[in-house]
């Protein structure tokens, strides 16, 4: 076919993402937001996100210009990659905006569509979650296909997957800290001091926490898969030109991401919940089915797409099963995460017995099951990468990476579903919607602990193979042939590499911890000082608690945001590539293992607890729960700030490596 013919095909496949969210937003905004009291709520929730967003951007908005002039006064060819740099910046953040607007207001719509029925609910929330991935993959693959076709220079195409990572950090970062902040504050005070329900509006910081559920699991968790996304198809791109030639190399993985925002839109079609009333559990299960037949439509159709365009475009079906690797990797590392996280299986069910015994022995079973849970994905991507070499050397590895994201529409929507769940939840408790509207909400957001808690692992295996795929490339443009451990530079590097992992966690943990604590003094001082709060005659100051978190948000995520970027630097400018090359192994198998840890003990954490509230040992209010309590309390930054943040890490040095190589390789040479 015609390369220019595939080109218009690629343009139209983004088009085609952009247009169906567009169908999406007209459907949501149609429905209902409810009575005033909802409407209220909602606002509240809707303006301290955007106030969030609002200082998020301004200073993104200064970083973004000094990076600029960086790239445009040291990067080749000048000063085109600092425009693409600039480019994918403004995409990134456009996808974020778009998708946590849409999200503030489909809360009060999905709980008012409870009343009617809890399929309906689901219908809102899961069409809602699709509007931030199809935004992700329709502005990414138009972006980073636009930026392809004005200028063939790989440089160029990593520049625009610099300009993502930028937006990855503050919001993944920044949002990560706000978020627990908020959520550990008000659990703290309202639940374990005062003894009131969750999302109880008396409850100062309780509105802090459902935006934070907007700016850490929508607009973080998408800006940091739209990194993922764009870097793994550059990565393909750049390796793609090498082995292949400029014409197939360059098209292949865009063509794949086109198919894959196709296959995503007929999979997030099907996911038709049947609109039938039942009991709670029968309720989980139905949108469980629901979301896996729109997982299971969207992977079948696209391993039949990926086969056909390999086989006609490229003609070995090496690339196909490299492609085939990375997604049944993606999709087992899903179930791997649901069983140690979900509250269906043994691990979470062990831990919230343990929880009899204490808050002690529930942080040590909680640990325990979040290294045990390292143990397959681990393995699953040690077989993916392996099988991908074999298949398609480096190149293999980059459209692995590309096989486990090519479906990020339909994957994305089922993780941010969550969140809207959530705050419906919060709405419905808060507007006194009755026993069993609060039930069909809490269903929702039981089935989205779920979707989160194996959207955030599948973040973690994708960015260890996109990392994977940045290395590879690194050795490319680096003109690195081998990094020999009896070099030692590259030990230097590996062993710092691996120290800035656990750096970058304590940074994170204490952003949360500072941050908490000062959410939880202005709790307690509003229940001291406000009369007739806790009685419910009064109303709590919510926009004080949120102004507090959103401050102490953005000065706690600075120092780890500096060092991901200036480790590297300071290494290559020193030490030379080699060591560069060191850093990049070290921090990715730390970064991974701990990435999975924390993500998974803190999903167990979360989901015993809500196993005990289901009137399990003892139910709410028992001593097992007080103990629950404080494992999730405790698991709320590992899964909600320092775990997932160290995608961004293990991604991010990857890609400061590849555009700063050249010029390490020219000093050098001096």
């Amino acid at each position: 076919m015609d390369s220019m013919v595939l080109r218009i095909l690629i343009i139209l496949a983004g088009v085609l993402a952009l247009g169906f969210v567009g169908y999406l937003v007209t459907t949501i905004i149609r429905e209902s937001p409810g009575n005033e009291k909802m409407r209220e709520i909602s606002s509240a929730i809707r303006q301290g996100a955007m106030a969030f967003l609002r200082r998020e951007f301004t200073t993104l908005a200064v970083f973004t210009v000094v990076v600029f002039i960086i790239l445009a006064v040291f990067i080749e060819p000048r000063p085109y990659v600092a425009i693409a740099y600039f480019f994918g910046t403004f995409t990134s953040a456009l996808a974020g905006w778009l998708g946590m607007n849409i999200a503030t207001l489909a809360n009060a719509r999905t709980a008012n569509a409870a009343i009617e029925s809890w399929a309906r609910g689901l219908k809102i929330a899961f069409s809602s979650g699709a509007v931030m991935g199809f935004c992700v993959v329709g502005l990414g693959l138009l972006g980073l296909s636009i930026v392809a076709f004005i200028w063939e220079d790989s440089h160029v195409w990593l520049g625009f997957a610099f300009g993502a990572s930028s937006v990855a950090l503050f919001l993944r970062v920044g949002g990560g800290i706000f978020t627990k902040s908020a959520d550990v504050g008000a659990d703290l005070v309202g639940k374990v001091e005062k003894g009131i329900p969750e999302d109880d509006p008396r409850n100062p910081a309780v509105i802090a926490d459902n935006v934070g559920d907007n700016v850490g699991d929508v607009a973080g968790m998408g800006s940091d898969l739209y990194e993922s996304y764009v870097s793994a198809i550059a990565a393909s791109m750049v390796l793609g030109v090498i082995v292949l030639g400029t014409g197939i190399g360059l098209l292949l993985p865009l063509l794949l991401s086109g198919a894959g925002i196709v296959c995503s839109i007929i999979g997030a079609l099907s996911v038709r919940p049947k609109d039938i009333d039942a009991e709670f559990e029968k309720q989980v299960a139905m949108a469980h089915g629901a979301m896996n037949r729109g997982v299971y439509v969207s992977n079948i159709l696209m391993i039949i797409a990926s086969f056909l365009i390999i086989r006609f475009y490229v003609g070995d079906l090496g690339l196909f099963w490299a492609v085939l690797a990375g997604l049944i990797a993606g999709f087992l590392i899903a179930q791997a995460t649901e069983y140690f996280t979900s509250a269906e299986y043994g691990p979470a069910k062990k831990l919230a017995q343990a929880a009899e015994s204490g808050a002690a022995v529930t942080i040590i079973e909680g640990m325990a099951t979040g290294f045990m849970s390292t143990v397959i994905p681990v393995l699953l991507v040690a077989i993916a990468t392996v099988l991908a070499y074999l298949f398609g050397g480096l190149l293999g590895i980059a459209v692995a990476s590309m096989g486990m994201l090519i479906n990020l529409g339909m994957l994305l929507a089922m993780d941010c579903y969550g969140p809207i769940a959530d705050n419906s939840a919060g709405i419905a408790q808060m507007a006194n919607l009755g026993k069993k509207v609060r039930e069909r909400c809490e269903a929702l957001d039981s089935v989205g602990n779920t979707t989160a808690a194996l959207g955030k692992g599948f973040a973690i295996a994708s960015a260890a193979l996109a990392s994977l795929a940045w290395l590879a490339t690194y050795f490319a443009v680096a003109n690195v042939e081998i990094a020999s451990l009896t070099n030692v530079a590259v030990i230097a590097g590996v062993l710092i590499g691996g120290m800035l992992t656990f750096i970058f966690c304590a940074l994170a943990m204490r952003g949360v911890g500072t941050g908490s604590f000062a959410i939880v003094n202005e709790v307690r001082r509003q229940f001291r000082e406000i009369k007739g709060l806790m009685e419910g005659e009064a109303k709590p100051d919510y926009v004080r608690c949120v102004d507090i978190a959103t401050k102490r948000a953005l000065k706690s995520m600075m120092l780890p945001g500096t060092l991901v970027l200036a480790v590297p630097l300071i290494l290559g400018f020193t030490l030379g590539p080699q060591a560069v090359a060191g850093l990049l192994v070290g921090s990715l198998v730390t970064g991974f293992l701990m990435a999975v840890m924390m993500a998974n003990a803190g999903g167990a954490w979360d989901n015993a607890k809500k196993f005990i509230e289901a009137g399990n040992y003892g139910g709410k209010g028992s001593e097992a729960h007080k103990a629950a309590v404080i494992g999730d309390t405790v698991g709320d930054p590992f899964k909600d700030t320092a775990g997932p943040s160290l995608n961004i890490l293990i991604k991010l040095v990857g890609k400061v490596a590849v555009i700063f190589g050249p010029v390490f390789v020219m000093l050098v040479a001096l």
